[in-house]
C-alpha cells in the first residue's frame, strides 16, 4: 500500500507557507508558544493545538486529525486500462502512469518519473501502441527522462502546456481534447503548483480517470509554489466539479476519488 504523500505536519505547513503566516502568529492564534508551534509544525503532534491550528489555516480540523492518526486511508483499486509507474525520487517517490484504450491497445504515458524503465515493461507486457506522451507539468521529477521516453516509445513530441514550453515538445491550450482509440482525454487547468499544471480527463473507461500531476493528492496538495491561492481556486473549479466517481492518478502518494476526497481532504470542506 503507498502511503500518503502529505502528514499532518506537511499539510500544516504547506497551508501556513501558502498563507504567508509567519510561526509566530500561528503558534499566539492557537495560543502556544511559538517554540511548541514548531514542535508541532515539525511532527510532535498535540491534537489540542492541532485543532486550534486548523481553522487559522483554513482546513478542516477533523480531517486533518484523521490523518493525524492515520485514521484514513484511501483504498482505490486500479481501473482497467490503467497503470502506476512509482520511481524514488528524492527520499520519496513520483509516478507516472500509462492508460490504453483496452480495445485497441492505442496508449498514452503521463509523465515520466525518475527512471522510464517501468514505463517500458507496461508496455511491453500489455501488448500496447502508444500514441501520446503527456507531461501534466514540467518539474524534474516528472519530466527526468522525457527525451529517451519519448523516443523509445516513438510519441515525440512530448505534449505541454504552452507556459511549459522546455523546447522540443508540442504545445496546447487548456480544453483541448484528444481521442485514444475509443478514448478521450481532456485538458484542464489545474495551476498554483506550477505554471503549466495540467489535469487529463480521460472518458471511455469502466470510470472516469484523472491525471492529475501534483495538483491534488490524497488527503491533500501540492504546494502552491507559484500561488497558493491559486492552487486552491483551479482546484475547486477544474477538479471538484468532477463526478465523485472519478479517480485521481496523483504524482505522488496513493489513487483516489474526488468522493473521497470532498469528504476527507483537509484543505477542501468548504
Amino acid at each position: 500500500m503507498i502511503p500518503l504523500e502529505d502528514a499532518y505536519s506537511d499539510i500544516l505547513g504547506k497551508a501556513q507557507r501558502g498563507l504567508g503566516l509567519d510561526d509566530g502568529a500561528v503558534a499566539a492564534a492557537v495560543g502556544i508558544g511559538r517554540e511548541a508551534w514548531l514542535k508541532v509544525r515539525g511532527g510532535q503532534y498535540d491534537e489540542a493545538a492541532v485543532r486550534k491550528a486548523a481553522p487559522v489555516l483554513g482546513l478542516d480540523a477533523d480531517r486533518l486529525v484523521a490523518i493525524a492518526k492515520e485514521a484514513w486511508h484511501p483504498r482505490v483499486a486500479m481501473p482497467k486500462g490503467v497503470a502506476r509507474a512509482t520511481t524514488e525520487f528524492s527520499g520519496g517517490t513520483v509516478n507516472a502512469y500509462v492508460v490504453w484504450c483496452p480495445e485497441t491497445r492505442e496508449a498514452a504515458l503521463f509523465d515520466t518519473g525518475m527512471d522510464r524503465t517501468p514505463l517500458l515493461q507496461i508496455i511491453r507486457e500489455q501488448g500496447l501502441t502508444p500514441r501520446f506522451l503527456f507531461i501534466t507539468h514540467t518539474h524534474v521529477d516528472h519530466i527526468a527522462e522525457l527525451p529517451a521516453l519519448a523516443k523509445e516509445t516513438g510519441t515525440a513530441p512530448a505534449l505541454v502546456h504552452r507556459n511549459g514550453d522546455i523546447g522540443g515538445v508540442k504545445l496546447f491550450e487548456w480544453g483541448a481534447k484528444f481521442t485514444l482509440g475509443k478514448l478521450t482525454i481532456s485538458t484542464l487547468q489545474t495551476t498554483g503548483h506550477a505554471d503549466d499544471g495540467t489535469t487529463f480527463v480521460i472518458d471511455g473507461l469502466a470510470v472516469p480517470v484523472a491525471i492529475v500531476g501534483d495538483a491534488l493528492f490524497a488527503g491533500s496538495m501540492g504546494g502552491g509554489m507559484v500561488s497558493y491561492a491559486e492552487a486552491l481556486k483551479t482546484n475547486r473549479a477544474n477538479l471538484f466539479t468532477l463526478p465523485d466517481a472519478t479517480v485521481i492518478c496523483s504524482g505522488h502518494g496513493p489513487l483516489t476519488t474526488l468522493g473521497q476526497e470532498r469528504r476527507h481532504n483537509p484543505f477542501y470542506a468548504v
